[in-house]
């Protein structure tokens, strides 16, 4: 018997393509997961490419500029945690007027600290910023002048300030991002 063929539209047809594309990008995601000092380490070499490009092309300040406002961000988010504790103690505030906070004492309940932006997702935010960010380095329409000293102090200066912020944030409510520095519990039998 004949077979009937549909045919298949253009727009449906780029869209399968595209469809492909993103599974296969998401499995090259999926597979990079476990291997974290990789990740971070090619990211860091795309970084000092783009810097690179910057410095030799003596151009694209803003660009560069943009681009460390924006890691700086994804950096304060990583370091926050999901559920803001002063948050929190806002809402309990209202609800019983009792004060709340983390746990002090060996009876109350532990709270894991959580990530407001999880490692994995960092990363893949930052090496996605920092290709778009080598991409438009090529492109004179984003070579506006500018003084780069003024644009270098002013981020410096948002970097302490918001790094002021942040810790003195993290010694108010007693939680620290990192796992180093933390005490270990082993599985140690007494007698």
């Amino acid at each position: 018997m004949d077979t009937i063929e549909t045919e298949q539209t253009p727009f449906a047809a780029v869209t399968a393509q595209t469809s492909k594309l993103q599974r296969q990008y998401q499995t090259l995601l999926d597979k990079s997961t476990p291997y974290v000092l990789y990740r971070w380490v090619g990211a860091a070499v795309l970084l000092g490419v783009f810097f690179l490009r910057v410095l030799l092309a003596q151009g694209w300040y803003i660009v560069a500029y943009a681009l460390g406002i924006y890691l700086l961000n994804l950096f304060l988010a990583f370091l926050q945690p999901k559920f803001d504790p002063s948050n929190e103690m806002l809402d309990n505030e209202m609800e019983d007027g009792s004060a709340g906070g983390l746990p002090t004492k060996q009876d109350e309940e532990f709270r894991p600290f959580i990530r407001r932006l999880p490692e994995f997702k960092f990363w893949h935010e930052a090496t996605r910023a920092i290709a778009i960010a080598f991409v438009c380095s090529w492109f004179e329409l984003f070579d506006v002048p500018v003084f780069w000293p003024v644009l270098v102090m002013y981020w410096i200066i948002l970097f302490v300030l918001t790094m002021r912020k942040q810790i003195q944030h993290m010694i108010k409510y007693r939680y620290v991002p990192f796992s180093f520095g933390k005490a270990k519990y082993g599985k140690t039998s007494t007698s």
